[in-house]
């Protein structure tokens, strides 16, 4: 079995397997139509996820209880988290194009049957697990895919910027998608907010299958590239994208500091804001407050780089960043006062935007386009899958010690995945492609 593998000898920067697979166009990616089409119509689908986790969680808890809303919820998370990496492997196999299209159309039937379904009677229980668990596992599609469309749609001088336009699109989908599920639940209830995320998921069909798609460029000279005809299984394809991810010098650092940042901040801004603020008394303001302060500095962070383009000494900055985000979540859970909490929770935001940016970016321009399906689902799982297990062992530490130490302690935990991007010299002399 071929593998794609960067050897001892290899040169560090971000820059070999990217360049390789298409010249730039010269055009800006925020000014270039083809990249536009993709990234409003991944705009719209992210606002339809947000819409469409609205209305399931409000029709679980209209046909059950609250004690059904998490069942209802975790159900779409299991299926996710477990397929992904088969996810990764459909992405690489198959045009990603046609893979996110097709997730797309079932998203958008689904959800307007479910919809059609809610308008005639009160949906049942095992309905709403049945579309949370179907739903899941068509995201361990479409996540993979988009993070392999990228390079086929731009040249990999862009590709740093069409990270940050899309970490802008997740931002957006996180601001719009509530208040329109919420308009349309209170004027149809769920049956219209179903439609309007199967609205949304329909508009973008069109817009991707305008995209155009660049064939991919042979690998570089030292590397060699499984072909189709050589690929026996999935899963020899997915042992192939591991082995490949491990043996990178820059890449498995990358996906390794990565994964142990999600560990330790996941839970600490998720359920431990939630529980600091209920400690501190700040009320419910006061936590909408903090939230939207770090939401703010995770968008500005992301938007450097769709402005800019690119960063010099990308790998330092990354690491330097994560390590600031890391000692400010960390310190939160030592601040008193609201006003100083918001502020910090802004720059932790700015920092989390900047290192979030720059890590997928890195990703991008440094992995293989035929391994890049592969890579994204490993980045993914740790997000979507491992990351959230830590919600209530934080919950649990929490209403044992209180705040402060955990927060400490996740922190520290989070420094640990800075300190390793430190320590390699691959992501510390990594760069992204230059025009």
């Amino acid at each position: 079995m071929a593998t794609l593998d960067t050897p001892p000898s290899a040169p560090a920067p971000a820059t070999t397997a990217a360049a390789a697979t298409a010249t730039a166009t010269g055009t800006a990616a925020h000014r270039d139509p083809n990249v536009l089409r993709w990234l409003t119509a991944y705009t719209a689908s992210l606002v339809g996820d947000s819409v469409y986790f609205l209305a399931l969680g409000w029709s679980a808890q209209r046909a059950a209880g609250p004690a059904e809303v998490g069942l209802v919820m975790a159900a779409g998370a299991l299926p996710r988290a477990v397929l992904m990496l088969g996810g990764g492997v459909v992405a690489d196999r198959l045009d990603p194009r046609r893979t996110i299209l097709a997730s797309d159309a079932v998203r958008c039937l689904l959800i307007l049957s479910v919809a059609a379904a809610i308008a005639l009677t009160t949906p049942a229980l095992w309905l709403l697990v049945a579309v949370a668990l179907v739903f899941g596992a068509v995201d361990a599609l479409f996540v993979p895919a988009v993070g392999a469309l990228p390079p086929r749609i731009t040249g990999p001088d862009q590709l740093a910027r069409v990270t940050g336009l899309r970490s802008l699109a997740m931002r957006l989908g996180q601001i719009a998608g509530p208040p329109l599920g919420g308009v349309a639940m209170g004027l149809g209830g769920p049956a219209a907010a179903f439609t309007v995320a199967g609205v949304l998921f329909a508009v973008s069909l069109p817009l991707l299958l305008s995209v155009r798609i660049r064939p991919l460029a042979p690998p570089p000279e030292h590397t060699t590239r499984t072909t189709p005809a050589e690929r026996t299984t999935a899963r020899a394809d997915l042992v192939d994208g591991l082995r490949y991810i491990r043996r990178h010098r820059l890449l498995g650092p990358l996906v390794l500091a990565g994964a142990v940042c999600e560990l330790g901040l996941t839970g600490t801004l998720n359920v431990g804001m939630v529980l600091l603020n209920a400690e501190r008394g700040w009320g419910p303001s006061g936590y909408g407050l903090i939230v939207a302060c770090f939401g703010a500095g995770a968008t500005a962070g992301a938007a450097l780089l769709a402005v800019v383009g690119r960063l010099p000494r990308a790998g330092l900055t990354m690491s330097v960043t994560l390590l600031l985000g890391s000692v400010g979540a960390a310190t939160l859970g030592l601040v008193p006062a609201l006003s100083s909490a918001a502020v910090l929770a802004a720059l932790v935001g700015l920092a989390a935007g900047v290192f979030g940016t720059l890590d997928g970016a890195l990703v991008q321009t440094t992995a293989d386009p035929a391994y890049l399906g592969r890579v994204t689902s490993v980045v993914m799982l740790t997000m979507v899958g491992l990351a959230p297990l830590s919600y209530p062992l934080v919950g649990a530490a929490i209403g044992v010690w209180g705040a402060a130490p955990v927060f400490l302690g996740c922190g520290a935990f989070s420094c640990l995945g800075g300190l390793y991007a430190l320590t390699s010299r691959a992501v510390r002399r990594a760069e992204l492609p230059r025009r």
